[in-house]
C-alpha cells in the first residue's frame, strides 16, 4: 500500500528526514509502517483535559496493536468556564479556528497516514472535527468523556448549580459559606462538565456524525470503559486506513441530518448551531439554521438533560447512550441507517447492538419532554438573519413574552445591574456589541443568565444578545442575533424602554418600533470603535463571518 507518509521517509532524498526520526529514537521498522498522528489537547488548565495523557497512552497501544506507528503532538485548549466573565472569553470561540489550523499545519508539514484526535470540551472538539474533514485522511475522534455529577446536600450538582448560586448570593438567597461548600464539590473530577452543555453536546454529535466510535459521547471520563474505547480507537483507525475510509466518506449529508436529529432530541447546547455549520463547511456541504428548524419540527425532545432537566451524562450512558437515542429515533425513521460510521459499518449495523435501558432518560415517542426539538430559530425585524434559543430550557410562562428593553453595551454592565437589583420582573435585558466582530469573539453570556435565574427572575426576565450562551444556560435566553449590532444590525437601534416581543412557538423576535423611527435611528448610528486593535483577536474580528454562517473565517 502506498502510504502518504512515504513522501517524508522513503528514497535517498529523504535521508535527512530519516536521520531526524532516528534522533528521536524511532527504528527503521517503525518508519516502514503507517505513521499515525495522535493529536493531544491535554493540559493542566481544563478539567476535561487533565486526564487526556492517560487516554493518549491507550490510543498509542491501540495503534501499535494495529500495526501502526503513533506520533503524538499537541494543540491548545481554552476552558470556557475559567475564561468566562472576563476578556478571556473573547478568545474561546476564536480558538476553534486556531485548533483546526494548527492540526492542518502539523498533518501537512508531516504527512501522516491517519489521525486519532484526542479531545474534549467546547471549541476543541469542533475544531478537531473541522481539521479531520479538511485534511480528509483516515481519522477517528476520541473525546475524554464526561465528568461525573457532583453531590451537595444529597442532590446531584454540576456547573449550572454553582453558577446560579452566585445570583442567589447576590439576591441574599444563599450565604457565602454555602457557596463555598457548593463550589468545592459540584465538579468532582476529570471530564467535560456533567450536563448536556456544549462540550458533551459536541462529543455526542461526533458520535452521531459517525466520526467517533459508539460510546464516545457518554462513557464517563474516569471509567475503564473510556480507556478501552481509546485503545479501540487506535486499533480501528488502522482498519479505516486499510479500507480507505476517510472522514468525508462518513460525514455526508445524511450523517449531518442524523447529528441534527440527535442534537434536537437530546436538547443540546445552542452552540451546536455555530459548530455544525462550520464543520459541514469543511466537508464541502452547506448546513444552516433552517436545517435545524425543519428537522426540529419532526424530532421531539426526548432526553431531559441538565441544565433543562435532572439527568447527567452518566445517566444517559446507563440508559443506552447516544446509540440508544439513535435507536429510538430509528423507530420512526428519523435517522438514516445507511450512513457509514467509524466502525467501518453502517449506522444500522451499529444499532443492532444498541439498547434502551431506561425510558425515563430516553423517553418513548408517546411521552416526550416536548413535542418539538430542543432548539428553535427566531426571526423578525430584530433578527432578520436569525436568532437561537434553547426552547427546551425555557419555562412555559416565558415562551411568549413582551417587555421593555433594558439596554447594555457589554456583558459586565448587565451583570452589575442584575446583581444590584436594577432588573425587574418583565424586563428584557439587551446585551449588544458582543457578536463575532463586535465582541470580538462572541462571548458566552453565562454570567448574566445565571445571575437572572439565581435572583429568582428566571420565569419573568428574558435576555437577548448578539453574543452566545454557554450550554449551562437555561431560561429565556435568545442569542446569536444576526446581523450583529457591530454590523449595524437592528439590535444596535434598540433604545431603553422599547418593547420587545418574543414568541418562541411562533418563531418570531420583534422590536415594536415603527419603521420610520427605526430609519431615523439608523441614519444617526455610528459604528463603534474596535475593542481590540492588535493581535489575533483583531485579525479574527476583521475576517469572521456572521453567527448565522457559523462564525468561520473568510477564506
Amino acid at each position: 500500500m502506498q502510504l502518504r507518509s512515504d513522501q517524508m521517509k522513503k528514497g535517498i532524498e529523504r535521508a535527512m528526514s530519516r536521520s531526524l526520526f532516528y534522533a528521536m529514537g524511532y527504528t527503521r521498522r517503525e518508519m516502514e509502517g503507517p505513521l499515525v498522528g495522535v493529536v493531544n489537547s491535554g493540559n493542566q488548565i481544563v478539567p476535561g483535559h487533565i486526564h487526556l495523557d492517560r487516554l493518549v497512552e491507550a490510543v498509542v497501544r491501540g495503534v501499535c496493536a494495529g500495526g501502526g506507528t503513533p506520533v503524538c503532538f499537541p494543540t491548545i485548549a481554552v476552558c470556557d468556564g475559567i475564561a468566562m466573565g472576563h476578556a478571556g472569553m473573547r478568545y474561546s470561540l476564536a480558538s476553534r479556528e486556531l485548533i483546526a489550523d494548527s492540526i492542518e499545519t502539523m498533518a501537512m508539514a508531516h504527512p501522516f497516514d491517519a489521525l486519532v484526535l484526542v479531545t474534549n470540551c467546547d471549541k476543541i472538539t469542533p475544531g478537531m472535527i473541522m481539521a479531520a474533514l479538511r485534511l480528509n485522511i483516515p481519522a477517528i475522534i476520541l473525546s475524554g468523556g464526561p465528568m461525573q455529577a457532583g453531590v451537595w446536600r444529597g442532590q446531584e450538582t454540576d456547573l449550572t448549580t454553582v453558577n446560579e448560586a452566585v445570583g442567589k448570593v447576590g439576591a441574599k438567597r444563599m450565604s457565602l459559606q454555602e457557596l463555598d461548600d457548593l463550589e468545592s464539590c459540584c465538579c468532582p473530577g476529570a471530564g467535560s462538565c456533567a450536563g448536556m452543555f456544549t462540550a458533551n453536546s459536541m462529543n455526542c454529535l461526533a458520535e452521531a456524525l459517525g466520526l467517533a466510535l459508539p460510546g464516545n459521547g457518554s462513557i464517563p471520563a474516569v471509567s475503564g470503559a473510556r480507556t478501552r474505547l481509546a485503545k479501540r480507537a487506535g486499533m480501528q483507525v488502522m482498519e479505516l486506513l486499510a479500507a480507505g475510509i476517510r472522514p468525508r466518506d462518513i460525514a455526508g449529508r445524511e450523517a449531518f441530518a442524523n447529528a441534527i436529529a440527535v442534537d434536537l432530541a437530546m436538547g443540546c447546547s445552542t452552540n451546536t448551531i455555530l459548530h455544525v455549520p462550520a464543520i459541514a463547511r469543511e466537508a464541502g456541504l452547506t448546513v444552516n439554521q433552517d436545517d435545524f428548524e425543519v428537522i426540529g419540527r419532526d424530532v421531539p425532545h426526548l432526553c431531559n438533560m441538565s441544565p433543562a432537566g435532572p439527568h447527567h451524562l452518566d445517566d444517559l450512558d446507563r440508559a443506552g447512550g447516544v446509540q440508544g437515542v439513535m435507536k429510538r429515533l430509528a423507530q420512526r425513521g428519523l435517522v438514516n441507517l445507511e450512513a457509514m460510521t467509524a466502525t467501518g459499518e453502517t449506522l444500522g449495523a451499529n444499532l443492532e447492538a444498541a439498547a434502551i435501558r431506561d425510558e425515563e432518560i430516553i423517553r418513548p415517542f408517546e411521552r416526550p419532554i416536548h413535542s418539538e426539538g430542543g432548539l428553535a430559530i427566531l426571526r423578525g425585524n430584530l433578527s432578520p438573519d436569525g436568532a437561537v434559543v434553547k426552547q427546551s430550557a425555557v419555562a412555559e410562562s416565558m415562551l411568549e413574552r413582551t417587555g421593555p428593553a433594558r439596554v447594555f453595551e457589554c456583558e459586565e454592565d448587565a451583570v452589575k445591574a442584575i446583581m444590584d437589583g436594577a432588573i425587574l420582573p418583565g424586563d428584557v435585558v439587551v446585551i449588544r456589541y458582543e457578536g463575532p466582530k463586535g465582541g470580538p469573539g462572541m462571548r458566552e453570556m453565562l454570567s448574566p443568565t445565571s445571575a437572572i435565574v439565581g435572583a429568582g427572575l428566571g420565569e419573568s426576565v428574558a435576555l437577548v444578545t448578539d453574543g452566545r450562551f454557554s450550554g449551562v444556560t437555561r431560561g429565556a435566553a435568545v442569542g446569536h442575533i444576526s446581523p450583529e449590532a457591530a454590523q449595524g444590525g437592528p439590535l444596535a437601534l434598540v433604545m431603553e424602554g422599547d418593547l420587545i416581543a418574543i414568541d418562541i412557538p411562533g418563531r418570531t423576535l420583534e422590536l415594536l418600533v415603527g419603521e420610520e423611527e427605526l430609519a431615523r435611528r439608523r441614519a444617526q448610528w455610528q459604528p463603534p470603535e474596535p475593542k481590540v486593535r492588535t493581535g489575533y483577536l483583531y485579525r479574527y474580528s476583521q475576517m469572521v463571518t456572521p453567527a448565522s454562517q457559523g462564525a468561520v473565517l473568510e477564506i
